[in-house]
């Protein structure tokens, strides 16, 4: 899949420009998110500022950011635990303010801090939360504890942070709900259950659930989302397809020219996105097409050396975070 608007609403367009891969227009958003705002009494700055987003059925969607960005706020507005300074949300077609308690009923929520009926065994606690939601099965509840490999019988306080996180999961998983809504699912579970976590994921993607998670882990993202979302200090800063991140983390080149490098001409180019400068002089290219043009210009300047760069989801993902590149050494051009 490609790029969507900003609104998320609109057609998938291929990054290389091929055609059209998928029409999401036609689809009423599972998820639909508009300029959502939240600012607390005491701080200037808004917390979150201004979100839009559309999230559709069967879609997993990766909020990601790092601590402090605006995630948990984003997904405790969903849930109306907080109130937005402005803006609204709705879920399922059910406005999260005016409808909060038909939203729950829907959703299957996965909170960033398990710490809570610490007294409680974990099977009290999946009993409890079954009253409100009940599971599809007692044999599904039994299935997922398997699976997870989930102590049922201990008091929740007793148990290690990963292993409470398991038990959380198991409550937002087992009504087999038409929404996800997990912040920091995998935190503290170890490798083998993480991937477990995955396998859950994607069984519930298969069934129609959409999912939204947040995270700051580049990998999982990769292995299970199919768009993410970045944002920075309460500000959606990108939001694309993992396949076009991957592309467009593939398509980097590294120019060493031996003379002065011919910025103007570079920039000029279509489909070049991004050109900064390294330390050393090296020119960084971020191309997303118009290969043939650049070889043209570099065919006219003595390059010493082109290479490409292998850049990964991480490097990509930090590109974004760079409040300032220059404490880098590189600066943009």
């Amino acid at each position: 899949m490609g790029a969507i608007n900003s609104h998320g609403v609109g057609d998938y367009i291929s990054p290389a420009g091929t055609g059209l891969i998928q029409v999401m227009s036609n689809q009423q958003p599972t998820i639909e998110i508009n300029k959502l705002s939240k600012k607390y009494d005491r701080n200037k700055n808004f917390a979150l500022h201004e979100l839009s987003l559309n999230i559709y059925p069967g879609e997993v969607y990766g909020f990601l950011g790092p601590n402090g960005a605006g995630k948990s706020t984003t997904i405790r507005l969903l849930m109306d635990f907080i109130r937005p300074t402005a803006g609204s949300a709705s879920i399922l077609g059910l406005d999260t303010l005016k409808q909060a308690v038909d939203v729950k009923r829907n959703v299957g929520y996965l909170s960033g801090d398990s710490d809570t009926y610490l007294k409680m065994t974990g099977r009290k606690f999946l009993n409890y939360m079954n009253e409100l939601q009940p599971a599809v099965s007692k044999k599904y509840v039994a299935e997922l504890a398997s699976r997870l490999k989930a102590d049922l019988n201990k008091p929740l306080g007793s148990l290690s942070r990963g292993n409470r996180q398991k038990i959380a999961l198991i409550q937002a998983l087992m009504h087999q709900p038409k929404v996800l809504i997990l912040d920091e699912p995998t935190s503290g579970l170890d490798p083998l259950m993480q991937d477990e976590f995955y396998l859950l994921i994607n069984e519930a993607k298969e069934r129609g659930s959409t999912i939204f998670m947040s995270s700051h882990i580049l990998s999982e993202v990769q292995k299970v989302c199919d768009k993410v979302g970045i944002i920075r200090s309460g500000k959606l800063v990108s939001e694309q397809s993992i396949e076009q991140l991957a592309t467009e983390a593939a398509q980097t080149f590294v120019i060493h020219f031996t003379g002065k490098p011919p910025l103007a001409e570079l920039k000029a180019i279509d489909g070049i996105k991004k050109v900064s400068v390294q330390k050393d002089g090296r020119v960084v290219l971020h191309v997303h097409s118009g290969l043939s043009k650049l070889f043209a210009v570099l065919a006219k300047h003595d390059v010493k050396d082109l290479s490409t760069m292998e850049l990964n989801l991480e490097d990509q993902f930090m590109h974004y975070y760079q409040a300032d590149t220059n404490n880098r050494g590189d600066k943009d051009v």
